[in-house]
């Protein structure tokens, strides 16, 4: 009897994870409005106070390496030889203003900035597999294991819901950085980038490029008002032909249509100015010109100045680039930092001059970390994509992070009622570098977000003739010691 090959499982396993994703988004479709749940056996959810009104996550897709990163370990330079099981961190570790936090070299802007945030060492994720990383990035933007039975709400848009605009002409939630077209999974990416049974209207706003956002909400040039006014009303007759209709409930058709006149609102009002980049200051832009992200960076300041609620910034996940270090890992880290090193530090800066940070919590977060050792062996064979595990270094594409590591990951978190300088959680001193105090799982650092954006982890919405919460099953617990002051649910 043959076996099928390493290949062909993934690809079954793929194909019959976004099967599920599809039809739980098809099925969606036809919900009714999510009515708020209320126990009839229990008191209505208290909302508790917020410490932040806005929210800004700093996505670094692909798994950003804690030992390379914000939790440095024992430094083994690159020598030719040297046992692959030995090295720990490929950067040595420098100080930050904070005499008891140090992080690692190439994070120098970073490091000054520390005294405003929070590190956490300890924030641990189930083992899904290796195959998708999209699989984590869907448990970690919605808070549940996919597939489920029906397409998950991004955090964004539960924060877009529940609170809903601070400025009713801006996007109450923002997507900078990712496309969804032209990268590898783009179709899992999709399917967690939406505000699933919610509503079109509760979805983000997507920026691929921040340099373009002016364009996308800019009247086409030449178009005068009454031309714009009649596209506009034109789009509505599209979602009304769309193939989609049939399947679409009156209240998801109702949403789609919001979330046109929202657009249309938008075009119309002086706030679209934020989106322009190319209208900052040529000083200031230069601290964030160091690529995309940073300036997705810049854009996400100029858009919570403005009233945005929730931003997210990306990397940008693509198979086998960025922080998805299966080969060169230390070599790429070396990229990446320097485009996120200045972007990061000068955007909490910024906040905080404009004196924005304090009710503005920012998030920086991955999908896990990252380990020298391969599936429990040496070295990588995903290094070269061909060789058998390496004992030893060889070559500097073996000089790096490369296995997928869930057992402890780092998350910083500055402004926003969080306690500065401070160190939360820790992970092993010796291999397998396993959180060791203070675990944090997905669905209690969620709590924690939610609980200081004034939302109470076991808000629930009545969907599929069940309630389905903020955090899985209601039960997420905030980790309350990470801010100065948070009230109770």
């Amino acid at each position: 009897m043959q076996h099928p090959s390493k290949t062909e499982l993934e690809f079954e396993i793929r194909r019959e994870f976004l099967k599920k994703l599809a039809a739980a988004s098809v099925t969606t479709l036809g919900f009714g409005a999510p009515r708020l749940h209320a126990s009839m056996d229990a008191p209505s959810v208290q909302h508790p106070a917020a410490t932040a009104d806005s929210c800004i996550v700093l996505w670094m897709g692909g798994g950003m390496a804690a030992p390379d990163t914000f939790d440095p370990k024992r430094y083994v330079p690159f020598k030719e030889g040297v046992p692959v099981a030995e090295i720990e961190s490929t950067f040595p570790s420098i100080d930050t203003v904070v005499d008891n936090i140090k992080i690692t070299e190439g994070l120098e802007h970073i490091a000054k900035v520390m005294d405003r945030a929070t590190l956490i060492r300890s924030h641990v994720l189930p083992d899904l597999g290796s195959i998708l990383h999209s699989r984590h990035q869907f448990h970690w933007h919605t808070g549940y294991v996919p597939p489920q039975t029906v397409a998950c709400p991004h955090i964004g848009s539960w924060m877009a819901k529940v609170l809903g605009p601070l400025n009713p002409v801006m996007p109450a939630f923002v997507n900078i950085g990712q496309r969804l077209e032209g990268v590898g999974e783009q179709e899992e990416l999709k399917a967690f980038t939406t505000a699933g049974f919610f509503g079109s209207e509760y979805g983000p706003l997507n920026l691929p490029f921040p340099e373009e956002a002016a364009q996308s909400v800019r009247p086409p040039a030449g178009m005068d008002a009454g031309r714009f006014t009649n596209r506009q009303k034109l789009f509505k007759k599209l979602v009304d032909s769309s193939p989609q209709r049939e399947y679409m409930s009156d209240f998801q058709y109702e949403s789609q249509l919001r979330s046109i006149e929202n657009a249309y609102r938008l075009l119309s009002s002086k706030e679209r100015e934020a989106f322009d980049i190319s209208l900052e200051p040529a000083e200031s832009y230069a601290k964030y010109d160091t690529g995309r992200f940073g300036r997705g960076c810049l854009l996400a300041r100029r858009l919570v100045e403005n009233g945005a609620r929730f931003v997210e910034v990306t990397t940008e996940y693509v198979p086998f680039l960025n922080w998805d270090t299966h080969a060169d890992g230390h070599t790429t880290l070396q990229r990446m930092k320097k485009e996120i090193d200045q972007p990061i530090a000068q955007l909490i800066l910024d906040l905080e001059s404009r004196g924005l940070l304090n009710r503005t919590l920012v998030i920086l977060a991955s999908e896990f970390s990252r380990d020298m050792i391969m599936e429990g062996k040496p070295g990588s064979n995903a290094a070269d994509q061909t060789s058998e595990p390496v004992e030893s270094l060889k070559t500097m594409k073996h000089y790096g992070q490369h296995r997928h590591f869930t057992g402890a990951s780092c998350v910083v978190m500055w402004g926003g009622g969080v306690v500065g300088g401070q160190l939360y959680g820790a992970s092993a001193v010796e291999r397998p570098f396993v959180a060791i105090d203070k675990p944090l799982s997905v669905t209690d650092l969620h709590a924690t977000i939610f609980n200081a954006m004034g939302i109470s982890p076991q808000t629930a919405f009545d969907i599929e003739q069940r309630p389905f919460y903020a955090t899985e099953d209601g039960k997420g617990q905030p980790a309350r010691d990470i801010f100065r002051k948070i009230n109770a649910s």
